[in-house]
């Protein structure tokens, strides 16, 4: 039903790491982008057992598999299942005309176990949620109530299927891949994200409430960065010359619709707070996606001094700056960060997003002129590289 707007585009004897949270749609994609390729699917038990208790077999099997081709493409699901294959898969790669995409949801059990990531042998790619532009008739209070996981977004039951996806990580990824030793106290702590999510991140505030030490915090943060369920924004700090936030990030999880759904909040309309944190969450996640689908090296902060102004999205170095309102009538106190920022940085493209109607230009008080975007206007134009380029 979606076009996906990634493009794995390998050239002979090359292989790649496709890294995605679950039902995101990565197994869909590489049964219709590769549909002659060996598939292995390592959620099936039975395939799984019998690899896991002989690696060697599956050495066996694709060299039986690819006799006499020029050229053979092995896709692997749920690679991190077994790590020891990936040294098979090496010494395919160096000693046969295989290729491999290997697609996961989690490389922290291969890091962890200090297994072979294949030395640069592989290319990385990484499978968002559904992005605005692979949408058709794209609806943005549909986005923040059932989020952008394909199935969910599809869905009119959206709350159940939530409701299981959060049980299927907590017992199934999580558990089955003895991620934690407390289940009981990562339970709380993923309900702690209803007061923290989108702030900046206080370990030790989160600890007392949860019950557990900072360091088990941390930790807890660390898996859900890992398995790809969220992300970490961290400050803006380069050529301060005001006192500024310079050590603590925020934390994002990756789809809008499951940070709703944990903090029980519903939106029916673009105002309110509610809907100014899921526009914010919405545009952070667009931005990931465009800047990762087209492996674009710039990175994403926020920025905010001492004072209280805050600007939303830096990218790069300062290059480009974001503001994200709900508000449909921007008015002076909504460009106070970009004020404060323009003062002490100089910015190419400053950017307000909103829920206006039509784009204008704002001059600020050193005559830098900002614009006004309306929110679909904004990734209109991001989608066709009008805003960063992807020769960045």
């Amino acid at each position: 039903m979606f076009a996906r707007y990634l493009k794995i585009d390998l050239p002979p004897h090359q292989s790649a790491f496709l890294w995605g949270a679950r039902k995101t749609g990565k197994s869909t994609y590489l049964k219709q982008a590769f549909p002659n390729a060996l598939y292995y699917d390592l959620l099936k038990t039975d395939i799984a057992f019998a690899l896991a208790k002989a690696p060697h077999l599956f050495r066996e099997e694709v060299l039986e598999a690819i006799s006499g081709k020029d050229n053979a493409l092995v896709v692997v699901d749920e690679v991190q299942k077994i790590p020891a294959l990936l040294d098979e898969i090496q010494w395919l790669i160096e000693n046969s005309r295989a290729q491999f995409i290997l697609c996961g949801s989690s490389a922290r059990k291969l890091r962890k176990s200090s297994v072979n990531m294949l030395g640069g042998r592989a290319w990385r790619y990484h499978f968002y949620p559904l992005s605005y532009i692979e949408i058709p008739d794209f609806d943005i209070i549909k986005a923040f109530n059932r989020g952008l996981i394909p199935s969910h977004y599809l869905s009119n039951q959206a709350n159940h299927m939530l409701n299981a996806y959060l049980l299927d990580y907590l017992t199934y990824e999580i558990q089955a891949e003895s991620l934690v030793r407390s289940l009981p106290s990562f339970h709380r702590f993923i309900d702690s994200l209803a007061f923290n999510h989108g702030e900046l991140v206080n370990y030790n505030n989160i600890a007392r409430e949860v019950g557990i030490d900072a360091k088990t915090v941390r930790s807890y943060y660390e898996i859900l960065v890992d398995t790809l369920l969220g992300y970490f924004l961290p400050p803006y700090t380069k050529h301060a010359n005001r006192q500024i936030i310079s050590a603590t990030p925020k934390f994002y999880l990756f789809d809008v619709g499951l940070a709703n759904y944990i903090q029980k909040n519903r939106v029916d309309e673009l105002k309110g707070i509610v809907a100014g944190k899921s526009l914010e969450h919405f545009i952070y996640m667009e931005l990931m996606a465009y800047i990762g689908l087209n492996q674009l090296n710039l990175p994403i902060y926020f920025w905010r001094s001492k004072a209280g102004h805050e600007i939303d999205f830096v990218i790069g170095d300062a290059t480009w700056v974001v503001e994200v309102k709900v508000s449909a009538q921007p008015d002076k106190r909504d460009f106070a960060g970009l004020e404060a920022f323009c003062h002490d940085y100089d910015t190419k493209m400053p950017i307000l997003v909103c829920n206006c109607d039509r784009p204008r230009l704002h001059t600020l008080k050193n005559g830098k002129q900002v614009r006004v975007l309306p929110w679909r206007l904004f990734l209109d134009e991001l989608w066709a590289g009008k805003w960063i380029p992807l020769t960045s």
